[in-house]
């Protein structure tokens, strides 16, 4: 889900440089060469989030992207703690729910004068966070001494309203400095006129008068003097309010936002699926990846819908949102409902190269930041995304199938045909059948699949493809969402339509496995460049097209069989990329690295086939890497080495944590491994050959919404048999096992 803001092709750099920027400007390091996964706490609601270090600081001089964001800018880029002048000591952090941290700190000796006033460890601070409109931060000072003491706590501020690509390595070429901040009141504003004509404040204010505030060209400090009785507490708060133009800064309070949140979290979880297991560490991870979800859940501009992932990408992303949203049909179908309408209403309407939008295409990318709103960068929206537009008639077909919902289908009607008509006529550059993509942007994305970095789709000898190039996973989405859009059509009364629909899927399979497939190598090819010659190189993008159910019955097996084969299969979960290939790199962003949202779609494809064996080598590789991640959390990406024991997954430096298709993938291998699929509209749920792994005995399902009925179904494992009965069921569907 990358994206190039930099548009030049002659320069891009020679390796390979952060997700999201194809090569800074020259003179420009790219941000983010650390493993920040394990050194960042992340904690978000809505658009605002904060990117802080362990100790819940932002340092200016750690060039890792550090910042309180909101709408794609840093409104806070420097926010330290310091006790005497000093640093406090770490003892633990925590961000584990999603709207707040946790961090414990003690004290290093202290000392008045060279005399020892405050030995080290005898103080706690605690820094516990929330965001809920701004930012709000309450530091408790705990004395364990048995005598008094005066303690100066400061706090420095400072904001450089970065907009997020400049973060990212884009040189800011044109922006005016910020001013130095002001103050008034006890308050201290941080004021910027960008060069959208747009005002940004950064307002910072505190529960309690600070002793002194001082300003230092673009920075300020507030001083606390404290005074700590023996084993006393206190505490000190503080809010930082991000500023647009003549918005106004949020009036809720600490306690009531923290209140809210934690209803609005509940309330998330009640609406939605329930999965109880008999295995524990999976249970968590299942908790885990909906309480990310509900994070990444975010009101834009039209809507709301799933962000894609913390730090870079809380923003409306089309191929992510719809894919994220397709994986969690099972557990809750508003995400899916929310994104298509916020989408549709955004679809492209006209022909502008400069966004490569085009009449029925589904957009990229929404920014909101300077750049974007200057047109510097072409993201307002961009549309540079070949398969956003096949997902969301996929997603739109498949949300019917899940609710029945036959007036939500016709109010979306004429957006899903309008991207009918795209696939159909603007996505098919040459008329061969095939939908492909080539940007006519300068500050385009030149490879517009979901592998989108610069070297992603590159030949057997190294030679990087040309487009327009036809990706084979873009056809498999093209194939299953013409065959689910049948059923819509056919639920409307709409048989002709339906019908034609199914012979064109018909028509796209035939050409497919004759054009794609590889003979030699038993694989399919991972695209067709300009001159329709097969981009050769063997990667996981195939093993999508198992999902979509494209790929001829006689060629499933050895593909699964290579899928799966060491050159692949790292043991963690499927490459992107096989080690044979000469573009293979494991520290890559697409071509050799894992994604679990990549292997969750191959994993529910292998069981489309009848292969549940390996559909749970793959669902037992990802939940190994799961159980070695922080918070049990599943990353965007990790590295491609192959597992050794004992060890755990490589992190990839820049992966976003948490991500919504990561954050999605354990209920979409779940629901493959259930063998669950709906049909709403038919009053009908479906069981197909449910096969648990060792390592899951039972599984309850709770609370499932099939139209307007919910029921209860257990799944239950003895040796290589699994059952299922029904334990409770409210309305009229049926439920079936179906070979």
């Amino acid at each position: 889900m990358s994206v190039n803001p930099l548009g030049s092709e002659s320069r891009r750099a020679e390796v390979e440089s952060p997700p999201g920027v194809e090569r800074p400007e020259e003179g420009v390091s790219p941000v983010l060469i650390t493993d920040l996964a394990s050194k960042t706490l992340a904690v978000k609601e809505g658009d605002a989030f904060l990117y802080s270090d362990l100790e819940g600081n932002l340092e200016q001089e750690a060039d890792y992207g550090l910042g309180l964001y909101s709408k794609d800018t840093r409104f806070l880029s420097r926010f330290r703690l310091t006790i005497n002048g000093r640093a406090p000591v770490l003892l633990s952090s925590s961000s584990e729910r999603g709207y707040m941290s946790h961090v414990d700190l003690t004290n290093p000796d202290l000392y008045d004068d060279q005399v020892l006033a405050v030995p080290q460890q005898t103080l706690n601070i605690r820094r516990i966070r929330a965001i809920s409109g701004r930012l709000f931060e309450r530091v408790r000072m705990k004395n364990y001494n048995p005598f008094p003491v005066t303690i100066e706590v400061e706090f420095a501020f400072g904001a450089d309203f970065a907009d997020i690509f400049e973060v990212r390595g884009m040189t800011r070429d044109g922006s005016r400095p910020p001013a130095a901040p002001k103050v008034e009141d006890g308050r201290i504003d941080f004021v910027y006129e960008g060069r959208d004509g747009v005002r940004r404040i950064t307002r910072i204010e505190f529960g309690a008068r600070a002793d002194r505030i001082d300003v230092d060209d673009l920075e300020a400090t507030a001083t606390f003097r404290v005074h700590l009785g023996p084993y006393q507490t206190k505490l000190i708060g503080l809010s930082v309010d991000p500023i647009i133009e003549d918005g106004r800064p949020s009036s809720v309070d600490f306690d009531h936002a923290v209140h809210e949140l934690r209803r609005s979290y509940e309330e998330w979880e009640r609406e939605s699926t329930q999965v109880v297991t008999d295995n524990e560490l999976f249970n968590e991870l299942l908790d885990r990846s909906l309480r990310d979800l509900r994070a990444l859940y975010t009101q834009s501009d039209g809507g709301a819908v799933l962000a894609a992932g913390i730090p870079w990408y809380v923003a409306v992303f089309g191929r992510d949102s719809l894919i994220a949203s397709h994986q969690l049909l099972m557990v809750n179908t508003r995400p899916a409902r929310d994104a298509l309408e916020l989408l549709a209403a955004k679809q492209g309407t006209i022909e502008d190269d400069w966004r490569d939008e085009e009449p029925g295409k589904i957009l990229h990318e929404i920014r909101q930041g300077e750049l974007a709103r200057a047109g510097v960068i072409p993201h307002s929206p961009y549309y540079g995304s070949v398969d956003a537009t096949p997902w969301f008639v996929l997603l739109y077909a498949q949300h019917f199938r899940w609710t029945g919902d036959l007036a939500f289908a016709e109010k979306l009607l004429p957006a899903a045909q309008a991207a009918l008509a795209w696939i159909d006529d603007y996505g098919d550059l040459d008329g061969d059948g095939f939908v492909e993509y080539l940007s006519r942007s300068p500050r385009g994305i030149k490879n517009q699949g979901w592998k989108d970095s610069h070297d992603s789709v590159v030949h057997a000898d190294g030679r990087l493809a040309e487009p327009p190039i036809a990706l084979g996973e873009v056809q498999a989405y093209v194939y299953l969402a013409k065959q689910r859009m049948a059923d819509v059509y056919r639920a409307l009364g709409r048989d002709d339509d339906a019908r034609r629909l199914e012979d064109e899927a018909a028509a796209l399979r035939a050409r497919f496995n004759e054009a794609f497939w590889m003979g030699d190598e038993k694989y399919f090819a991972q695209a067709l460049d300009a001159d329709k010659r097969q981009v050769r190189t063997i990667t996981s993008n195939p093993g999508h097209a198992l999902y979509c159910g494209i790929v001829d019955d006689e060629k499933a097996v050895p593909l699964a069989k290579r899928l799966l084969s060491p050159d692949m299969f790292s043991g963690w979960g499927i490459r992107t990329m096989s080690k044979a290939a000469a573009a293979y790199n494991p520290m890559s962003y697409h071509n050799g690295s894992v994604w679990p949202h990549d292997n969750a779609l191959i994993a529910a494809g292998l069981k489309r086939y009848g292969m549940a064996r390996s559909t749970n080598r793959v669902a037992t590789a990802l939940f190994d890497a799961a159980v070695n991640a922080d918070y049990m959390r599943l990353p965007e990406l990790f590295c491609g080495f192959t597992r050794r024991t004992p060890n755990r997954p490589v992190s990839y430096p820049v992966a976003c944590s948490p991500q919504a298709w990561a954050a999605g993938s354990p209920f979409l291998m779940l629901q493959a491994m259930l063998g669950i699929s709906a049909r709403a509209h038919q009053n009908l749920l479906t069981v197909n050959l449910p096969h648990l792994p060792t390592w899951l005995n039972t599984v309850e399902v709770r609370n499932l919404a099939v139209g307007d009925s919910r029921i209860s179904v257990v799944f239950r494992r003895e040796g290589e048999i699994t059952s299922f009965s029904l334990l409770s069921r409210e309305g009229d569907v049926r439920v079936v096992m179906e070979e």
